[in-house]
């Protein structure tokens, strides 16, 4: 299995791109959006210059890992000869089940479809195409050339042999895969969503400002970055879009997206996206929002 696409070129659409190529894998990275994919391989570009000053890597490696990369903006063209497809679009469950349909079209009988999806079922998308013994989850971590963890989601109808490749897959990347089982939100987001929107409830009730919060899961749990700066990273309207799908898998009132993302998703602050969530980030730094705009 060395032919891939991947389709999507956005954050983790590139990361993902970046770390099949850089194993070796041949590599069509599409997107209707030729801009979308020169901005993609200079990304990658950008990061391979930083490994090989780190010495991770050589001059000639960075230049075999992009050769490797072909853009491709027509999709029936890019996986018509492709053993593996990973779909790394936007967490929006119609798009994904429109773009599996066209996928199983346009493959070959045996080349396995897998799903970026953070918290989509996977026996949803699985059940729009004539292969859900071939549909899997593949769960990258952002950044994905830094995190080591891939979330392998086995749908309904997943295949012993098909999961065993793609785990298999993983490690070639020189990733550490962990199987899970089909349930919204899977184990990641299941666990570190509700953490996130418990965050933003505390702040939207004024227990603390951003940077307390921020600042007391740094220090006192020990985590990398606080969890509204990580939920800048992640996008809020991923955030949101992930808190919906569990709120209507499970049915119960924990999982209810807090009333200030909704609110700030709404009017347009999605985090380092869009320049603005928590902190501004208009000038490539971090930068405190004035606490007050989110109280109440």
């Amino acid at each position: 299995m060395k032919k891939i696409a991947v389709i999507g070129a956005g954050t983790m659409g590139n990361g993902i791109a970046h770390v099949f190529a850089q194993s070796g894998y041949d590599v069509n990275l599409i997107d209707l959006s030729q801009d979308n994919l020169d901005r993609a391989i200079a990304t990658i570009t950008k990061n391979l210059d930083r490994m090989v000053s780190k010495e991770k890597i050589t001059e000639n490696e960075k230049s075999e890992t992009l050769g490797r990369i072909t853009r491709v903006t027509q999709m029936t063209e890019g996986v018509k000869d492709r053993d593996l497809v990973v779909e790394a679009a936007t967490e929006n469950v119609d798009l994904k089940l429109k773009i599996f349909k066209q996928l199983d079209e346009n493959t070959p009988e045996g080349c396995i479809l897998a799903t970026n999806t953070s918290s989509i079922s996977i026996t949803k998308i699985a059940a729009i195409t004539n292969r859900p013994d071939k549909v899997i989850g593949m769960h990258f971590m952002n950044p994905v050339p830094v995190m080591k963890l891939v979330e392998i989601i086995r749908g309904y109808a997943t295949s012993d042999e098909v999961t065993k490749t793609i785990m298999d897959a993983s490690k070639s990347l020189k990733k550490i895969p962990v199987e899970v089982n089909d349930y919204p939100g899977f184990v990641a987001n299941r666990i570190l969503m509700p953490m996130i929107n418990e965050a933003i409830i505390t702040l939207h009730e004024g227990v603390a400002g951003v940077e307390e919060i921020d600042t007391v899961m740094k220090l006192g749990m020990a985590h990398p970055m606080g969890p509204l700066q990580l939920a800048d990273f992640i996008g809020l309207d991923v955030c949101l879009s992930i808190m919906n799908v569990l709120h209507d898998g499970f049915g119960n009132g924990k999982y209810a997206p807090c009333p200030l993302l909704v609110n700030m998703v709404t009017a347009g602050k999605l985090g380092v996206k869009s320049g603005e969530g928590f902190y501004s980030w208009t000038h490539g730094t971090k930068e405190l929002v004035v606490a007050g705009n989110f109280a109440k």
